[in-house]
């Protein structure tokens, strides 16, 4: 008798073990504002005199490294201990320090590649797209332009769009950096430019392919309740109640809460925001899903201020022109996928 239960017993763990190990890893969609990631190299078509070994910032070989580690240490650690399976970056200068960033101990072996179009910003610094050849399948990609009718002189970043196949199923990833906020409430407009070019794109596949998974990532500079956001680019924290062709903010519960992935003069921002399709939510749909209640902030200890006045806040790799050694004025931010 008790060999008999031993062997049931040992059949059902066996069972249990298998089903266990059946269970897909979900994927990890990140976002990571690398702040001002430039080479010590003079490029003269762009403005990165400060970033150079004798420049304002003495930004010399050593404080280059230390910067690719310090973004590797992150990179490795989001989501869980495999890293982002996808992760859109910005404030980086060129292709160059993307394929440095993952030269590096902590990632050359995550078996990353790249995707990355030089932006006409006069500061030099683009949006850039990394993803696990073993998960994802690139297709194509695309960068969009953004003008400004009553400026239209002024260059910005353009918006990466990458095209792929994830889980057997065409997935669209958007990469953004929006125009900043210096000029307060007058810069309102550009941020809102930046939101219907990428509307615009977003409407022109729902129109051919309804259930289309599409993901926007990206530092936006400006609130997920903010116009550009909300009205333009036309996504909602309320999941159950979304319109036809709605975006859903996967990063509007956190707001609320309080929490933020960038913080100024004291004061929490979710700048950097998620935003997914109902394609993504949409349970008959074939392919990747979002896991509910995934979105987060990375925000690990060893990448926060310590001292007293600023404690919490992301420790970076300047304030103002003394040298911290940090890592980003941003925290980086992400979802998962199943």
């Amino acid at each position: 008798m008790k060999s008999i239960r031993f062997f049931a017993i040992a059949a059902m763990l066996l069972a249990l073990g298998g089903n266990l190990q059946a269970a897909p890893k979900k994927i990890t969609v990140a976002f990571y504002n690398l702040e001002n990631l430039f080479d010590t190299e003079d490029d003269p078509t762009i403005d990165d005199e400060e970033f150079l070994p004798t420049g304002k910032n003495r930004w010399d070989a050593d404080r280059y490294q230390r910067k690719l580690e310090h973004m590797a240490d992150v990179i490795a650690q989001i989501g869980d201990e495999d890293g982002p399976e996808v992760l859109g970056v910005c404030e980086v200068e060129n292709r160059k320090v993307m394929q440095d960033l993952i030269a590096t101990p902590k990632l050359r072996d995550r078996n990353y590649d790249i995707v990355h179009v030089n932006s006409p910003d006069g500061r030099g610094i683009d949006v850039g797209f990394f993803y696990k050849k073993d998960v994802f399948t690139y297709l194509s990609h695309r960068a969009l332009n953004v003008s400004f009718a009553d400026e239209p002189t002024l260059k910005t970043r353009d918006i990466l769009m990458v095209k792929g196949l994830l889980k057997g199923d065409t997935v669209y990833f958007f990469v953004n950096h929006w125009p900043s906020r210096r000029g307060g409430a007058a810069s309102d407009g550009k941020r809102k430019a930046a939101a219907t070019r990428t509307r615009g794109v977003i409407d022109s596949i729902l129109t051919q392919s309804p259930n289309a998974k599409i993901l926007l990532m990206g530092d936006f500079n400006d609130e997920p309740t903010n116009e550009s956001i909300k009205d333009v680019l036309n996504a909602s924290g309320n999941e159950k109640e979304l319109k036809d062709k709605q975006l859903y903010n996967a990063m509007w519960d956190l707001k609320q809460a309080g929490r933020g992935s960038h913080s100024y003069q004291k004061e929490w921002s979710m700048l950097d925001q998620m935003i997914i399709s109902q394609g993504f939510l949409n349970k008959k749909s074939k392919g990747a899903q979002y896991v509910k209640k995934s979105a987060n902030i990375y925000e690990a200890d060893f990448m926060k201020e310590t001292n007293e006045k600023y404690k919490g806040q992301p420790l970076r790799t300047y304030v103002g022109p003394k040298y911290m050694g940090g890592y980003s004025d941003h925290f980086p931010v992400y979802l998962q996928l199943k």
